[in-house]
């Protein structure tokens, strides 16, 4: 089975989406091992400039590097990202696991994003959308997109 790994910074404190989180992780269950590690935040003083905000990332970005697996293929969802349909989507999960490795890494950055040399650990980076959304929010478009992946994958039917 897929063994499917989300890095993300910061903890969901709204109850609405640790319900959704909850729900899809458990759909998900049915089609790979799903492994969520969130990684604490760094507080944002209320004055920054640019050497702050850089620091800021690479504390963050470094949490994230000490739980990548090796041999693992690494997204990280940026805003710079290719941009997929579901469909393809689909297809590119489907092509990992069959050509290369039987782990999947999500990462999900804090507020502040992801630093150069984080994005150069990755394989591919994703974007969801052009607009911006709260990282927590992101999070459960991710599983959405994952349990649609599986399911357009395996033939099964879901809301298009």
């Amino acid at each position: 089975m897929l063994n499917i790994q989300i890095i993300c910074i910061g903890k969901i404190k709204e109850d609405y989406l640790k319900d959704a989180i909850s729900e899809y992780s458990k759909r998900l269950s049915k089609y790979c091992n799903l492994d969520i590690i969130e990684l604490p935040d760094e507080k944002l003083p209320s004055k920054m400039n640019s050497s702050i905000i850089e620091d800021i990332k690479k504390k963050e970005c470094d949490k994230i590097i000490s739980h990548l697996k090796k041999d693992s293929y690494i997204f990280c969802l940026d805003l710079k990202g290719k941009q997929f349909t579901s469909e393809q989507f689909s297809s590119k999960i489907d092509d990992i696991a069959l050509n290369y490795n039987s782990t999947i890494t999500f990462i999900i950055g804090g507020t502040l994003g992801l630093i150069d040399e984080l994005l150069k650990y990755s394989n591919e980076q994703i974007c969801f959308s052009k607009m911006t959304f709260p990282h927590q929010l992101i999070r459960v478009f991710l599983l959405e997109q994952l349990f649609r992946a599986f399911k357009i994958s395996k033939g099964e039917t879901y809301h298009w």
